[in-house]
């Protein structure tokens, strides 16, 4: 299993450190924090929309389509009870130059990265006390 590891700084700053590479975390400042990085939920966000990204170069790299212009904008809103991202929409740019029969598999492609299943089908997540 590989392992990601978040420790504590100060206030709500958190580094999060995984195969080498470290990231960090924090609050905005009408939160409570010093708005030192994003919040975990604007990761969750912007680890989607690179995953569909991601997937969307691979496919137009496989199909000799140009890549210049390619893009994922991400929207989303917090919904109530329980705190969670109630709605998300997603925008791919599509560079230029991409036949329009390659259209429709491209998102078929983009709408199915490793992400996204994992939100689709929810994996099991314990929380235990050490």
């Amino acid at each position: 299993m590989d392992v990601v590891r978040v420790e504590h700084k100060e206030g709500d700053h958190f580094e999060v450190a995984m195969r080498g590479h470290v990231v960090h975390v924090d609050q905005p400042l009408d939160d409570g924090g010093t708005d030192l990085a994003p919040t975990p939920t604007e990761l969750l966000i912007a680890s989607l929309a690179s995953c569909v990204a991601f997937y969307a170069r691979r496919y137009l790299t496989r199909h000799d389509l140009s890549t210049e212009g390619l893009a994922v904008t991400a929207s989303y809103q917090i919904a109530g009870r329980p705190a969670r991202v109630g709605e998300i929409a997603m925008t791919l740019t599509v560079p230029g130059g991409v036949p329009e029969e390659r259209r429709a598999p491209l998102l078929a492609v983009a709408s199915h990265c490793t992400v996204h299943n994992t939100l689709q089908q929810a994996p099991e997540v314990t929380i235990e006390l050490r």
